[in-house]
Order: C-alpha cells, then sequence, then structure tokens
C-alpha cells in the first residue's frame, strides 16, 4: 500500500480564495465610497452654515433701518439689492435669499403697528448630487426708540 503526500493548493482552494478576496475588495470599496458621499455632503452643508451665520451677523450689524419699509413682498432692498437668489461672493454654487417679514405679517391681531419688529431670515441655497438643499436662520430686528 503506498500512501501519497499531497501537497500545494488544488484549483478548488484558488477559487475559494479568489471569491474570498473578491467579496471583502467590494464590501470595502462600497464603504470607503460611502464615507466619502457623506463626507462631502457634510462638508458642503457645514459651509452652507458658515455662510448663513456670516449673513445673519451682517443683518444684525446693518440695525432696522436698513429694513425699515420692507416686509414678505419686497424683492428689492434700499439700496437696489436683489433680496432673492443672488450668488454668494467667492463661494461658487451657493445662493443667498433674504426674506423680510413685519411683525404685523406674522402676528394679525389688529392692534400691531407697522415697522416695529422685523424678522429677516437668511436662506442659503446650494445643488448637492443634483438636488436642491438649502439652510434657512432667522433673526429678530427692533425698532429703536
Amino acid at each position: 500500500m503506498s500512501l501519497k503526500k499531497e501537497n500545494g493548493f488544488t484549483g478548488v482552494d484558488i477559487s475559494i480564495a479568489i471569491i474570498i478576496l473578491f467579496i471583502f475588495v467590494s464590501i470595502i470599496s462600497t464603504l470607503s465610497y460611502q464615507f466619502n458621499t457623506s463626507n462631502k455632503k457634510i462638508q458642503t452643508r457645514g459651509e452652507a452654515i458658515e455662510i448663513a451665520i456670516d449673513e445673519i451677523e451682517k443683518v444684525k450689524s446693518k440695525g432696522f433701518n436698513e429694513f425699515k419699509g420692507l416686509n414678505s413682498q419686497s424683492t428689492i432692498d434700499k439700496n437696489g439689492n436683489e433680496l432673492k437668489e443672488q450668488p454668494i461672493e467667492g463661494r461658487t454654487g451657493f445662493y443667498k435669499t433674504v426674506l423680510v417679514q413685519d411683525y404685523n405679517e406674522i402676528n394679525t391681531a389688529s392692534d400691531i403697528k407697522e415697522d416695529l419688529v422685523k424678522k429677516v431670515t437668511i436662506k442659503i441655497t446650494y445643488q448637492y448630487q443634483k438636488e436642491e438643499q438649502s439652510i434657512e436662520l432667522s433673526t429678530i430686528l427692533a425698532k429703536e426708540s
């Protein structure tokens, strides 16, 4: 009786190893793609939030008088600047819309006077993967006596 010692790999062993390696590489590449995609989405949203905060700070620094006489129907400010869908200077793909609401438009009570309190909302819109995204921040401005 002769016993033969088998050394080396068979075709089946190599095929199974290649399949397992292919599955492992596929899973790693899919996870890497998803990580990079979500990272880019968070980065773009963070940039939009940064722009919105800067714009709100500009609104606060201008004060109430800059928005006196404006309401939700206004499309141009006192200086002749457009309030809707304006490109952000130095930031490609981001657009700003300013909505000014007088307090009497928000609260419909009949005894509220005009031009005492304004709600100013900044809306930053941008495209992400062929879909429009937006960020909104608001502040309240009151007339100083």
